[in-house]
């Protein structure tokens, strides 16, 4: 956002919130914004003002906000008005939760980087188009996995039809499992998850019936957590109505990254080394391997490899969707 925001016609970041907002806790995330163990160094300057309580980003200030609940701050304080609210703690996940930020005076709109219950669930690419921009103020950007699978999976879906499907996400570890075996609440992730595969849920396969409803009760998923930070790989497991060939889905995923409404989604991948560490940092939230796929002999099953950059993708994605609800446009020309 700070790249992209130039002379304010974009999105602008005007303030983090945050449980805590002393000055080592503003020294400290200066810091991790600075440099990142995945991404590496920031391509910018970032000071901090201790008397504001600010990080000063390629001098955009960005104010630290404390607040323990949505519905306590006044954002007119700090003159921000008609906030969009990015909602990425994890603590809300329904419309009843996450309209607590529209409580808090200078909010209008909430964006839950999360699947969301009772709320619209989007891939920006695929069916923003369907959001009642006047009415609705609550919106979910779905899951990275989620993004990452669906633009394939219409691709699929509208040439072909998808008869059922299993999708089975390789994925980087995250926080909510342990570093070191301790207690947790969920099966399988109170294990390290630096030395270990661990077999584990997703809802990604439901959710993305949400984006594309005609795959409603015809996918079932799972996921992998493998011990890698960042960079992950959704394998689909298909079976068509239609028969196919692997020039024939190739050329279809080629022509949808360089063509249409998913150029931002899907990248096309040529190189037969390709690796985990080697998305990190694209800003597509797909990244086909086309030399991954798999055809059976009589077409009517495929099995399609998709990488994702679960931190940087989605994020783009997310970003994507904010200017989209708030209506911040740009001409775009390819």
């Amino acid at each position: 956002m700070i790249k992209q925001a130039g002379k304010g016609q974009q999105l602008r970041l005007r303030a983090i919130v945050t449980r805590g907002d002393s000055d080592a806790e503003i020294i400290k995330r200066a810091s991790l914004l600075s440099t990142d163990s995945v991404h590496g160094a920031f391509k910018g300057t970032v000071d901090v003002d201790l008397e504001k309580k600010a990080i000063i980003i390629n001098g955009h200030t960005v104010l630290i906000i404390n607040a323990n609940n949505p519905e306590d701050i006044d954002y007119t304080a700090y003159g921000i008005n008609n906030a969009l609210i990015i909602d990425n703690t994890g603590v809300f996940g329904d419309r009843e939760a996450l309209s607590r930020h529209l409580k808090a005076k200078g909010a209008s709109k909430v964006l839950l980087t999360a699947p969301g219950k009772e709320v619209p669930n989007v891939v920006y690419g695929i069916n923003q188009g369907t959001l009642d921009l006047e009415n609705e103020n609550i919106y979910s950007a779905a899951s990275c996995t989620t993004n990452a699978i669906s633009p394939v999976l219409k691709v699929i879906n509208d040439k072909y039809g998808v008869k059922k499907g299993h999708i089975e996400t390789v994925h980087a570890y995250t926080n909510d499992q342990n570093l070191l075996d301790n207690m947790h609440k969920k099966p399988r992730r109170g294990r390290s998850a630096a030395i270990n595969m661990v077999i584990t849920s997703t809802g990604a396969g439901n959710a993305v019936t949400k984006v594309i409803p005609d795959l409603i009760d015809k996918l079932t998923a799972n996921a992998v957590r493998v011990p890698t930070p960042n960079g992950s790989l959704a394998i689909l497991s298909l079976e068509l109505n239609g028969t196919t060939t692997v020039e024939e889905v190739n050329a279809l995923m080629k022509d949808a990254a360089l063509n249409g409404d998913l150029v931002n989604q899907i990248f096309y991948a040529y190189d037969p080394e390709l690796v985990s560490s080697d998305i990190i940092g694209n800003t597509c939230c797909s990244v086909y391997d086309s030399n991954a796929t798999i055809v059976s002999k009589d077409g009517k099953n495929v099995v399609l490899y998709a990488w994702y950059d679960n931190e940087f993708g989605y994020t783009k994605q997310v970003i994507r969707l904010a200017k989209y609800i708030t209506k911040v446009r740009r001409a775009i020309y390819y």
